[in-house]
Formats: structure tokens, C-alpha cells, sequence
């Protein structure tokens, strides 16, 4: 219980507002809705930066950086493949999509393993720089499938667009 509350109070107070955002865009996904496709953007947005936020931090060894390029390549078509179908509103330019749980499930998901990789980098320094590979190929991986969803959507947004 120590531990816990050690990791509570030495988490960056940023980090609390953004997982209660994430749960809630999670749970608003859970129910069809219509949105405007730059506020269908800023989920996708929010995790590219904090991947790519990730290839900012000091580096010792090359380890890392291959672990974030590798993961991306592989996730980018992941993203790109998955995005769902959507309607929109030729006249408004608002786009309907349907709900789902994996919203929700893949926000938790992906920031459970970005705060624990974090968290064994910070307290374990025998696995810090395993932490820090595994931490950096999942916001390599993150980076990649948002990055793809981004294009899909919007490739997806602008034919529509076009044929209409």
C-alpha cells in the first residue's frame, strides 16, 4: 500500500486530468454520436503527441528509437485497416459513428501500459532500460495506430466529401 501511494503522489498532476479524459471520450464512444471530424481528431491527436512526446526524452542507446520505429511500421496499418465506416451529413459536414466499447477498452489499455512503463523506469533502475524500450515501442506503436486512424478518417471524410 506504501508503494501505491508513493507512485500516486510522484505521478505529474497532468496525468490524472488526462486519463479522466480519456475514460470519458471512452464512454462517450460508447453511444453512436455526431461530431465534427476535427472533434472526431483530438483522441488520435492527444495519443500522436504523447507517442512522439516519447522520442523527445534523452536517449543513452539506439535501443529505444528502434523499438518506437519498429512498433509504429508495424501499427500504422493496423490503424489504417480498422477505422469504421461512418456516415455524414453532406450539408453540415458532421460525421455519425456508430458506438463500441474498444474505444474505451484501447484508451485504458493504452495508458495503463504508458504509466507502468513509466513508473518501472522511475523506481527500478536494474529494469529501467528494459522499461524505457518496452515503454518507447508502445508509444511507437501508439503513435503508429493513431497516426493511421487519422489517415483512414480522413481519407474516409474527404471521399465522402467529394462524392457527394
Amino acid at each position: 500500500m506504501r508503494f501505491a501511494w508513493q507512485v500516486l503522489i510522484h505521478t505529474p498532476l497532468w496525468v490524472f486530468p488526462l486519463f479522466a479524459y480519456l475514460v470519458w471520450q471512452g464512454i462517450k464512444a460508447m453511444r453512436p454520436r455526431t461530431t465534427s471530424i476535427w472533434r472526431a481528431l483530438i483522441v488520435p491527436v492527444v495519443f500522436i503527441v504523447w507517442g512522439m512526446s516519447r522520442l523527445l526524452s534523452r536517449q543513452d542507446y539506439m535501443w529505444p528509437l528502434l523499438s518506437w520505429i519498429a512498433a509504429a511500421l508495424t501499427l500504422l496499418p493496423v490503424g489504417l485497416l480498422t477505422t469504421k465506416p461512418f456516415e455524414i451529413d453532406h450539408k453540415t459536414g458532421q460525421i455519425t459513428r456508430p458506438g463500441s466499447p474498444v474505444p474505451l477498452i484501447r484508451n485504458v489499455s493504452v495508458f495503463a501500459l504508458q504509466y507502468t512503463a513509466a513508473v518501472i523506469a522511475a523506481v527500478d533502475p536494474d529494469g529501467r532500460t528494459m522499461a524505457t524500450v518496452i515503454g518507447r515501442a508502445i508509444s511507437g506503436a501508439t503513435t503508429g495506430y493513431f497516426l493511421g486512424r487519422t489517415i483512414a478518417l480522413l481519407r474516409q471524410y474527404r471521399k465522402q466529401r467529394v462524392a457527394a
